[in-house]
């Protein structure tokens, strides 16, 4: 576990984690921190907190302090400074005549540079204006071309249902949304009713596919045959995955309009309704250690009672999966290692008596002999 605060830099950006040094954050505190590109002043979104290790992308960058009266001034002359500049730089892409829409502005919290955010069809030979920027602001200029998406997160509005942006009100960032969300769904395929303001696929898409994914588990689908809480059969016409409603249409009265139920008074072949979790008692509640001392003091005796219970129940298997072997069996078997151990001592010693027996008959100089035949015997060149 690991002490985090989370920082937010934008409205409606992506909350960073940052190492809090001793330093206490409320929630809504302007809080200073050393980001990648230089020293920002952000607001804290996440107080004091543990998270577990593998939520982190360490190193952890350190909060230096929070912020201060004069921090806060240069924090809202920052954002003047961003207003200021979307004017100024609106004009002189007028003057250039250039084919792109500016979007957003970004100055850093130190004043070392000015990042504008801009989308065109193609490509924009903007180093004219960037120089004439720089002259104006006497600082560092970046121009970043972005997409429709991040244009639609940036600017704001409202999307078909009557709401806000989902990018703009509460989504950090953007994840990917395919045709067959929506076709799962049970939407119009028709690219007009399925794309959000931007022209692309509508984010809602994405993360309401895991709720229909679990509700689609628990219904029928249409077609199935199901059994009615009067103890009838029929085969599904119509679902509706939110509301849970299904409409049957009888086996013995298809001519009847099919009749509406809900979900959990049908059953079918194959589904299993979710078991409900007990609840626990207030004495239960209070016997259950909590996690923090199971993780001081309790978790390595816990640990080695789990794994010594492991290593009893594999033994345990172990000895069930082998076959039954009588004592007839096992006394043949050893009889029989006996035997072939017995003959190979004997065959051995018999070896090394003949070897020896062999060096004793052997006259002096019988070396010296063969290797002299073996000289006569070799050919000559």
């Amino acid at each position: 576990m690991t002490e985090i605060i989370g920082v937010r830099f934008k409205e409606t950006g992506k909350v960073y984690y940052f190492d809090p040094d001793g330093i206490q954050a409320a929630k809504g505190a302007l809080v200073v921190v050393e980001t990648a590109n230089g020293r920002e002043c952000g607001e804290c979104m996440i107080a004091n907190s543990k998270v577990e290790d593998d939520q982190i992308k360490r190193p952890l960058r350190k909060a230096i302090r929070l912020a201060v009266k004069e921090d806060e001034r240069r924090y809202h002359e920052k954002l003047k400074l961003q207003q200021e500049a979307l004017q100024v730089c609106e004009q002189k892409i007028a003057e250039h005549k250039l084919d792109m829409k500016l979007v957003d502005a970004e100055c850093a919290f130190d004043g070392s540079k000015i990042i504008f955010y801009f989308t065109s069809d193609g490509r924009v030979d903007f180093r004219e204006l960037v120089r004439d920027l720089a002259s104006v602001f006497h600082t560092r200029i970046e121009l970043r071309q972005i997409g429709v998406r991040d244009e639609a997160k940036m600017l704001g509005g409202l999307g078909i249902c009557g709401k806000e942006f989902c990018c703009k009100g509460f989504l950090p960032d953007f994840q990917p949304v395919s045709i067959k969300m929506a076709k799962s769904q049970g939407l119009s395929l028709n690219p007009t009713k399925i794309s959000g303001t931007c022209g692309r696929l509508m984010c809602c898409l994405k993360y309401e596919q895991d709720t229909y994914e679990y509700l689609a588990k628990i219904t029928p689908r249409v077609g199935t045959s199901v059994r009615t809480p009067e103890g009838t059969s029929g085969t599904v016409t119509e679902v509706n995955l939110v509301s849970g409603r299904v409409k049957v249409r009888m086996d013995d009265a298809p001519d009847i309009p099919p009749a509406a139920f809900t979900r959990e008074e049908l059953s079918w072949a194959g589904y299993r309704p979710p078991k409900p979790q007990p609840q626990e008692t207030d004495e239960e509640a209070e016997a259950v250690p909590s996690p923090t001392a199971q993780q001081e003091g309790d978790a390595p005796q816990h640990n080695r009672n789990h794994n010594r219970n492991r290593r009893r129940h594999k033994k345990a298997d172990g000895q069930q999966n082998k076959e039954p072997r009588n004592d007839a069996q096992s006394t043949e078997k050893a009889q029989g290692n006996q035997s072939a151990k017995e003959s190979g001592e004997e065959a051995k010693s018999k070896h090394h008596r003949n070897r020896n027996r062999n060096r004793r008959r052997r006259p002096a100089g019988g070396e010296n002999r063969d290797a002299q035949t073996k000289n006569q015997t070799k050919p000559q060149n």
